[in-house]
């Protein structure tokens, strides 16, 4: 047989036998006087050997493994470690399209998903809340009430961490409260008048009082169940230095303001 017909008799291109005879998983057979390599029954054999263990997922390293032990022990031990592999893979595929489907449904009950989707259903009914009441007061919504949602999908991403966790269920239980996200939107019309602000201006009290009054006791006490007398310690949370900075000096006042706040509420 010539190479085109030993490819078409196993099922495989002959690229791919010339690549397996590249990579020696494939002895080239001996060529004619005319130069031509003559194949046998014998190479069909090992051709369609190759071709089921590579079928079965193994990759072409796997496979030289396996032809290089002649006792059957490689191929039990490769075998198994890609079965469960491929569990894994399932169980992965399993979890998206749980994932995925749950999406969709955001998708339809929401009417479209998030701008900082996707997240968790949790998260879009607050995120849908929002919109609602956003879209019932007058003006372009606040820049701050934006930046809150984008800081909630983070805490959500992020949420491997067991502060980020509790910090995003923290502020989900806020936003969850009859009437919060009301006074939210209200506490982020006085952060836009801050906006040019100096820290010193008499506004940013207001907003800190405005803005800790948010808070129910419950999440109060929960932030500052291990906060300093100052609050928690900026310098030494990464995060919390870039939350803050991603505000004018007025705002992250009137933040650290109402972070005070409630550390003193807590105690």
């Amino acid at each position: 047989m010539r190479i085109g017909e030993i490819a078409g008799l196993v099922g495989v291109s002959t690229r791919a036998v010339r690549h397996y005879h590249h990579l020696g998983l494939l002895p080239e057979p001996a060529r004619r006087a005319n130069g031509y390599r003559e194949y046998g029954l014998p190479d069909a054999v090992a051709l369609a050997r190759l071709r089921r263990l590579v079928e079965l997922g193994l990759g072409l390293e796997e496979v030289r493994d396996v032809l290089a032990d002649d006792s059957g022990r490689e191929l039990a031990e490769v075998l198994a470690e890609l079965d469960a592999d491929l569990a894994r893979q399932e169980e992965e595929i399993r979890s998206r399209r749980v994932r995925l489907a749950a999406l969709r449904r955001q998708a339809e009950e929401h009417g479209g998903l998030p701008a900082e989707g996707p997240v968790s259903d949790e998260l879009a009914a607050v995120f849908g809340q929002m919109a609602r009441v956003s879209a019932a007061r007058p003006g372009p919504e606040p820049a701050m009430a934006a930046r809150e949602r984008e800081v909630l999908a983070l805490l959500e991403t992020t949420g491997r961490e067991p502060g980020h966790r509790r910090l995003a269920e923290v502020l989900g239980e806020m936003v969850a409260e009859p009437g919060a996200v009301e006074r939210m939107y209200e506490v982020y019309g006085l952060f836009e008048e801050l906006a040019g602000a100096a820290p010193d201006d008499p506004r940013v009290a207001r907003a800190a009082r405005e803005l800790a009054g948010c808070v129910p006791d419950a999440v109060a006490a929960e932030l500052g169940r291990d906060a300093g007398p100052a609050g928690p310690d900026e310098s030494a949370n990464g995060f919390l230095a870039a939350f803050h900075a991603q505000f004018t000096p007025a705002q992250a006042a009137a933040v650290r303001g109402a972070v005070r706040l409630l550390t003193e509420r807590a105690r």
